[in-house]
């Protein structure tokens, strides 16, 4: 990993932190270099606004390398069953005892980099759908901090004059999602109110939908019924509300309203191809290798596997994944041995699909919800559009498997293999009231696919559901603080930083209602288990 520490941006990261809404006023000065121009200069024909709004965009899954490989590849991605590294690191996130300065990565940064932008967006303009569009970005964004790591400061950080501040009080995650959920409401009045406006109004400003706010309409109703859905357990009744109320306004149905990012240069790209630092996890492709799933080939790139002919060894081509939390000697030995995600310079970023959405009102449906179809429909109609997604007919075929199960993991280089798979899920759909839990499993595990490499999401999912069943991690350097063969890491913790700037951070932690580590589960964490 090429990694640069900047010493600008942790005195950004200081004078916000410290100097209230007056640190802001700067921030553009302290960073900017002799050959870019200013806001005076930017602001011609909008080119501020559009500045922001793209800025922000970039940061609902980062678009910058560091801050990518920090949070999709080093974090959410392993603990996800998607990713794991290849890099001899030997401290990480992977084995729960990252360095002090890793930890800040995953915290800070989002901060620091979205509200300057967030603070300029208001500064700048007072178009009402513009300031939707912000609003709607800003949750989309914190979002998934808060189910990275719980409390966060939110409801306070812009005060009723317009001001930005982070040193502010903490909202408990509960707090955090009425806000963002109130926020999403007052948002989509707006976008529902200018469904018909010209594209053009906002096309050079947005890479998601090129300034079709009709889809922009849709993907915030999927994102409340996805945050919706994240409350199931905790709070049923409200959870149920929202989600009705959410498909009821129109959610993403089609793949042409999937909400992609798309990108000049993709970044991430170098991640995996160029710095070869992670490869695809043991766990999705133990699960696709058992179901002899046709969409490998558009997912993951194929490795030379040993295999048994007429009592030779022979090579083929095939799949492999590398287990999270190994102990690597030499990056060059083992990077070839495991599939990297099929990504090129030109691949946008995926926020969400039509597949996931229907995953979402499939579970909805699961619950007795009113989701506009049954739930066995939805599931099949997900699985349906996923194939879609990627070009492929099969669906029914593959919707209709009774027989297949994931795979036991066996490793190619030979050591770190496991006997048995992590589950027995098959796909097709079982009826009857007892098959409840075994059809969470199902639409999960397909979600899980689906969404694909949405590693934020499906890491918190599995949170949720403890589906799909993962492998443990191979070494644990928690200190006995996680049990991994019990329950894998349910948060990340906050970094040392905070507690050295943050006079509110010990109220944080109070609200966790346990201690500020990895084994803490988050508000929405609270399926009945068995002890």
């Amino acid at each position: 990993m090429k990694q640069v520490t900047s010493i600008l941006k942790m005195f950004s990261l200081a004078l916000l932190i410290v100097g209230g809404t007056a640190c802001t006023g700067n921030f553009d000065d302290i960073n900017r270099k002799d050959y870019e121009v200013d806001k005076n200069e930017l602001g011609r024909e909008n080119y501020n606004l559009g500045a922001t709004l793209r800025g922000l965009q970039g940061l609902v899954v980062p678009t910058k390398e560091h801050l990518y490989q920090f949070i999709e590849a080093l974090v959410a991605g392993p603990y996800a069953g998607y990713f794991g590294a290849t890099n001899p690191w030997t401290t990480k996130f992977e084995t729960y005892n990252p360095s002090v300065d890793w930890q800040d990565k995953t915290f800070s940064d989002i901060f620091t980099e979205t509200y300057p932008l967030y603070r300029d967006l208001l500064d700048q303009s007072d178009d009402p759908v513009a300031l939707a569009l912000a609003k709607l970005l800003r949750v989309a964004i914190m979002h998934r901090m808060t189910d990275m790591y719980g409390p966060i400061p939110y409801s306070k950080i812009v005060d009723e004059q317009g001001g930005i501040s982070l040193a502010v009080s903490y909202d408990s995650q509960k707090d955090v999602y009425t806000q963002m959920l109130k926020e999403l409401d007052e948002a989509n009045a707006v976008l529902k109110d200018n469904l018909t406006l010209d594209t053009e109004a906002f096309r050079k400003f947005d890479d998601v939908y090129y300034g079709d706010i009709s889809k922009w309409y849709k993907y915030a109703n999927s994102l409340k019924l996805r945050m919706a859905i994240r409350i199931s357990y905790v709070d049923p009744t409200t959870a149920r509300q929202i989600a009705e109320a959410a498909v009821t306004a129109g959610v993403i149905t089609s793949n042409a309203d999937n909400a992609w990012l798309t990108v000049e240069e993709n970044r991430a790209s170098m991640v995996f191809n160029g710095w070869s630092d992670h490869r695809v996890g043991a766990d999705i492709i133990c699960y696709m290798n058992g179901y002899n799933d046709p969409r490998r080939p558009k997912m993951f790139t194929t490795v030379k596997l040993d295999n048994k002919v007429g009592g030779q060894t022979v090579q083929v081509d095939g799949y492999a994944g590398v287990r999270i939390g190994i102990n690597v000697a030499n990056k060059d030995k083992v990077k070839d041995r495991y599939c990297k995600p099929v990504i090129a310079t030109e691949s946008p970023y995926l926020w969400m699909n039509a597949a996931e959405v229907t995953f979402l009102r499939a579970e909805g449906a699961l619950r007795g919800w009113s989701m506009g179809g049954n739930a066995k429909t939805l599931y099949e109609q997900a699985i349906a559009l996923s194939f879609d997604q990627y070009g492929l007919t099969g669906a029914d075929t593959y919707a209709a498997n009774a027989t297949d199960k994931p795979q036991a993991y066996k490793d190619p280089m030979e050591t770190y293999s496991v006997a048995a798979p992590a589950s027995n899920i098959t796909i097709a759909w079982q009826d009857g009231d007892d098959k409840f839990e075994a059809n969470l499993e199902r639409i999960i595990t397909q979600k899980w696919i689906a969404m694909f490499p949405c590693t934020v999401e499906a890491w918190s999912e599995y949170r949720r559901t403890d589906y799909p069943k993962l492998l443990p991690v191979v070494v644990n350097n928690s200190s006995g603080v996680i049990n991994d063969e019990v329950a894998k890491i349910r948060r990340l913790w906050y970094p040392p930083r905070e507690y050295s700037n943050n006079p509110y951070i010990t109220e944080a932690v109070n609200m966790l209602g346990g201690e500020d580590n990895g084994a803490t589960p988050l508000w929405w964490d609270k399926k009945p288990r068995n002890p």
